[in-house]
């Protein structure tokens, strides 16, 4: 695991930018293309909208990125709380990203089967191979989740490489995610996290004890792949050691 502490939110969402050309172009010279499984959220559409401004765009050949979604909202793909719907604005419409790159859960299907179906394309894509993606964007939630993997859900014992539908009791609400075996197989891991409200959550995670109930990030640990986190001081200020 490597931490990398920037000054400013801005510094970490243009570390996290580079990091990700990086990654993006080493994959394109190496396989001819590059799969990124993008996470939602507020953090991230800073981080789309940067890739996708003058700055970056040019940067990437984006003919030769897929996009996939770590997890996603029950909702309708236009409703505000998609995850996709976000992505779409912030960087699939602005880079004119073709549409047979793009692979968004449909949520019109019932909870479980959207995830089996999910579960499908991946297996179809990867051409029934390892289900390996060469980059994972991850956010944390106050509460220590990632993805949709939340404190004391039944999803952070599932030991399988797939996509679940988790129900989130408190809000009564579903979701749905890829498990911590698919995630722990790619060969890059990204965390971006920034502000002060996220400076336990980060401490947990990364300084307690093991406790997936209630730190569910901590079950992110590839075996073969790298993980990175990208933070502002305010995010790292508990850490006793940075």
């Amino acid at each position: 695991m490597k931490i990398n502490i920037f000054k400013t939110e801005a510094e970490v969402l243009d570390g996290l930018a580079k990091y990700f050309v990086a990654i993006a172009n080493e994959a394109i010279d190496k396989y001819g293309q590059f799969s990124v499984a993008l996470s939602g959220g507020n953090s991230p559409k800073k981080l789309y909208g940067l890739l996708s401004s003058p700055v970056y765009k040019n940067m990437v050949q984006w003919s030769k990125v897929y996009f996939f979604f770590g997890d996603e909202r029950y909702v309708p793909l236009t409703d505000v709380e998609s995850n996709y719907g976000m992505a779409k604005k912030a960087l699939f419409e602005p880079l004119q990203v073709n549409a047979a790159n793009i692979f968004a859960v449909d949520t019109l299907l019932p909870p479980a089967i959207a995830a089996a179906q999910y579960a499908a394309t991946l297996h179809s894509y990867f051409a029934g191979g390892d289900m390996k993606f060469d980059l994972i964007l991850l956010g944390l939630g106050d509460n220590a989740h990632t993805a949709s993997l939340f404190p004391f859900t039944t999803v952070l014992q599932d030991e399988s490489v797939s996509v679940k539908a988790v129900f989130l009791t408190d809000v009564k609400k579903y979701r749905i995610t890829f498990t911590a075996p698919l995630i722990n197989k790619a060969n890059n891991i990204a965390f971006l996290v920034y502000g002060q409200g996220k400076a336990a959550a980060v401490k947990n995670v990364i300084e307690n004890e093991p406790d997936i109930e209630n730190f569910p990030a901590q079950l992110i640990a590839p075996p073969n792949g790298t993980l990175q986190w990208f933070m502002d001081e305010e995010a790292a200020s508990s850490l006793k050691y940075q």
